[in-house]
């Protein structure tokens, strides 16, 4: 483009008036007008003078009519002023100290302020669940806001910005990497304690089991071996007692003994016939007339004589008060006295109401009703 008047000099703070316009030579409501001497054309202020910028750029907010204010706008400042003469370019004027942020404090600050990632709502679970993927969200967190800050400071900026945003998420992903692996250790750690409590408990549930088997066990061998003492005390006590039997009979065995030695039996004890009035109320021996009748035990003779049917009889009675009857005796040895076991008292005969020569014994209990002689001789050691 072609080159102008020179414009003139851009007032200081000091030129203006108490309105804030500018005041001074040159200007309108200065102390000089501007001659605006010879032709002049438009003249772009920012083509030669303002350096392109490349990337992306953020334009802040005008705030209240002011001039727009950013600390990460790279390039020079152009102040432009309109006035009633003409513009003023900043091309000749001396550089202006432009402000830097310190991105990579801003980034240490930002990575400081941001929470425990295990306390946001949501991030935890994810935590819990994937530690490589929760460590990349938190990467991806803190890369993102080191480029947002960076965006706003230009492409140099944001390189640095990048920079320490990637050292500062190592250090953040370290440190997550670290609280996830201490919170697996201690999972694994609650699992194992687990595990072996649930093992002791086992094997004690199990010893349980065994001890009561144990028991049980002991239990039924001391309640057979009290069985098997009881049976032998039981088997003990039956053989004392068969052996006390059988010496009882065989003292009996030589107390009481068979009324004669030989002898046939013939009428029993209960027998019907035409020659009682009733039932046979003894038991017959059949021998010759004169065979000797001895005493069946030791006793008292009580009768002796005639008794009608039963012809001579003699009544012995024993200690115990029983009565024996010896019956149709021939003749008579003994009619009174004690007698011992053998005494022969009187003789084979057949007085009386008989077929035959037979001694006719009744056992009378207390002197009362007959019973069947032959139980009796038995239970007393006498085997006929």
């Amino acid at each position: 483009m072609a080159s102008n008047k020179p414009a003139p000099e851009a007032p200081s703070a000091y030129e203006l008036d108490d309105r804030g316009a500018f005041a001074g030579p040159g200007y309108a409501g200065g102390d000089a007008e501007f001659d605006g001497d010879g032709p002049w054309e438009e003249w772009d202020p920012t083509e030669g003078s303002v350096r392109p910028v490349r990337g992306k750029h953020r334009v802040a907010k005008q705030r209240g009519g002011g001039l727009a204010r950013s600390g990460t706008v790279l390039g020079v400042g152009v102040i432009a002023a309109v006035g009633a003469g003409g513009m003023a370019s900043a091309e000749d004027r001396p550089p202006v100290p432009i402000s830097m942020p310190d991105v990579g404090g801003m980034v240490h600050d930002l990575a400081d302020s941001l929470p425990d990632a295990a306390s946001l709502p949501g991030v935890g679970a994810l935590i819990s669940d994937s530690g490589g993927h929760s460590a990349t969200s938190a990467d991806s967190a803190t890369s993102a806001a080191a480029t947002s800050a960076a965006d706003e400071s230009g492409p140099l900026s944001r390189t640095t910005a990048r920079t320490d945003a990637s050292g500062s998420g190592d250090g953040a992903g370290e440190a997550l990497r670290s609280r996830i692996l201490q919170q697996a250790d201690a999972q694994q750690g609650a699992a194992e304690e687990e595990a072996r409590e649930a093992a002791e408990g086992a094997a004690a549930q199990q010893a349980a089991v065994e001890a009561a088997a144990a028991k049980k066990t002991a239990e039924q061998a001391e309640t057979a071996k009290q069985a098997a003492e009881q049976e032998a005390k039981r088997k003990a006590e039956e053989a004392a007692r068969q052996k006390a039997e059988a010496a009882r009979l065989a003292e009996l065995a030589k107390s009481f003994i068979a009324p004669v030695s030989s002898y046939t039996l013939t009428a029993s004890f209960g027998q019907a016939g035409d020659r009682w009035a009733a039932d046979h109320t003894g038991q017959d021996f059949a021998a010759p007339t004169g065979t000797p009748v001895k005493a069946v035990h030791s006793g008292t003779i009580t009768q002796a004589g005639w008794a009608g049917s039963y012809g001579y009889r003699i009544v012995l009675t024993l200690d115990d008060g029983t009565e024996l009857w010896f019956c149709h005796l021939s003749s008579m040895v003994k009619t009174s006295g004690k007698v011992s076991t053998g005494d022969v008292i009187g003789r084979v005969g057949a007085t009386g109401n008989v077929t035959g020569p037979h001694l006719h014994l009744e056992v009378r209990p207390d002197a009362g009703s007959p019973i069947d002689p032959m139980p009796w001789l038995r239970d007393h050691g006498v085997n006929v």
